[in-house]
């Protein structure tokens, strides 16, 4: 079996994080592929470079030259879930319903511990997209930007137990990590407040293998037919290709 995880952001060092996380779980015999956009910002915060990002990565799925079985999209709340469902027949599953998937079976309420307040509702519209918002009690914001997560290890995870432990006094059961930068994050979490903490990359990882195993994949007739054959000005865009590790 071999997975695509697809960073949404041009982060090379976050892209091995990612990849080193979904390893750490993947079953023996599967094979990770780490990729990112070939193009993009650096780290995703907002509408804007959500957009874009989602125009990169589709970008690069459409160029991506290897074989593979599920792809797993490695952004909290960013675009393009449903446009590469259209373009990919194989299983494909965002981070962000992935955790929200596997914490309703562990609680009746879930929080998310996400990075700037900016994101929330961006999250919110993630969350109720793909019809999991119902459950979702709380989103929490640890004011630090991608890119500050690894400064301070210390500070960021005060920052995050912090986070926890509002969406917590909100109601939440359980809590999911919102932004795939945070992986092995969940474990002193997890230890320190005493309730499930879900890692949505590894979380999609262990899905995209159950749904491989299945042999499912992604329905072609409605909403996530192929793209019509049609002329599209200047796409794909002519560009390298992405990191791959």
């Amino acid at each position: 079996m071999r997975i695509a995880v697809m960073n949404c952001n041009t982060n090379s060092t976050m892209t091995d994080l990612i990849a080193k996380s979904a390893r750490s779980v993947a079953r023996p015999g599967t094979e990770i592929l780490g990729i990112q956009p070939a193009w993009g910002p650096e780290s995703a915060e907002g509408w804007y470079d959500s957009f874009i990002t989602a125009a990169a990565g589709l970008d690069r799925l459409v160029k991506l030259t290897d074989e593979i079985d599920g792809l797993v999209m490695a952004g909290f709340g960013e675009h393009g879930r449903e446009g590469a469902r259209e373009l990919l027949d194989v299983p494909v599953l965002d981070i962000t319903e992935a955790a929200a998937m596997l914490a309703l079976p562990l609680g009746q309420r879930y929080g998310v511990i996400t990075t700037l307040d900016r994101s929330i509702v961006q999250i919110e519209e993630s969350l109720r997209t793909a019809g999991l918002a119902d459950h979702c009690i709380a989103i929490c914001a640890t004011d630090l930007g991608v890119l500050e997560l690894e400064d301070d290890p210390v500070r960021t995870h005060r920052a995050f137990v912090e986070a926890g432990r509002q969406a917590l006094e909100q109601g939440a059961e359980v809590l999911c990590l919102g932004c795939a930068g945070m992986a092995g994050l969940e474990e002193s979490v997890r230890e320190e407040l005493g309730v499930p903490v879900i890692d949505g990359v590894k979380a999609a990882v262990g899905v995209v293998e159950s749904l491989v195993s299945l042999g499912l994949t992604t329905s072609k007739i409605g909403g996530f037919a192929s793209p019509r054959a049609k002329s599209r000005l200047g796409w794909p865009i002519t560009s390298t290709t992405g990191h791959l590790k």
